[in-house]
Formats: C-alpha cells, structure tokens, sequence
C-alpha cells in the first residue's frame, strides 16, 4: 500500500471513530455551551446568565429541555445540531454542575420534549448544524 492510500484510510477511520464515541455532557458543554456561560457555569453579567445556582435550569427537565431545543432570548436552538442524547447529557452535566443538584436528565425525556414541540430531530450528517 502506498502512502496516500494508507493515508486516506486512517483519516477515514479515525472519523469514523469520531462519530461512534459520543461525547459527554462535560465535553459537549465546552464545545457548545462555554464560551458564553463560562466554563465555571458563571456566564457574564449583562450577556448571558450564569447556570450556576440557577434556579430554572434545576427545575422542571422539560422546561430546560425546550431552551436547547428552541433558544431562548439571544440563545440558539440546538434542536438540529445535538440528538436528544447528547442534548441529555448536557443538561445533566448542567444540573449536576458548579453546586447545581437537580435529577437527571433522559435521552426519553428530551425525545418527549421535542416531539411534544414538533421539533425535527437532529443532522448528523455532514451538512448537518453542528457546532
């Protein structure tokens, strides 16, 4: 096997391998969510509120469910950019974070939400929006 052709197939399988591990909650929050909530879950006073200690985000799951899944004030959705998995496992990383104690949340939980809003599942493909 030449180098190109070897080349071509490790890049091939590593994204492939890419795409079978699902993140977690932590990792999708940082690649997602950090830049304007903060890593610290403080956000920035002003501009985007802190998670930490919030009240709403510990609350009712459907409720938090639907912010992801329609955005909220300057938020974007991410209905078409997380699955109802990975959007699950950044809520619960929310809710369990920075002194936050509220439940989990379900990939079920998040799959009733968005069908309750009429919320098209996610992209995965590559022309999909995700972030």
């Amino acid at each position: 096997m030449t180098a190109k052709p070897f080349i071509a197939a490790v890049l091939a399988a590593s994204a492939a391998l890419a795409h079978a591990q699902p993140m977690d909650g932590k990792s999708l929050f940082a690649k997602n969510c950090a830049a304007c909530h903060q890593p610290t879950g403080k956000g920035i006073p002003g501009a985007f509120p802190a998670l930490a200690g919030n009240a709403f985000v510990q609350g009712a799951s459907a409720a938090v469910a639907t912010v992801l899944l329609k955005g909220r004030g300057g938020m974007p959705d991410f209905s078409g950019s997380l699955d109802d998995g990975e959007i699950a496992h950044v809520l619960t990383y929310v809710r369990s974070s920075w002194g936050n104690d509220a439940p989990p949340v379900t990939e079920q939980d998040v799959a009733g939400t968005r069908a309750a809003l009429g919320v098209a599942p996610a992209s995965h493909d590559r022309f999909g929006n995700k972030h």
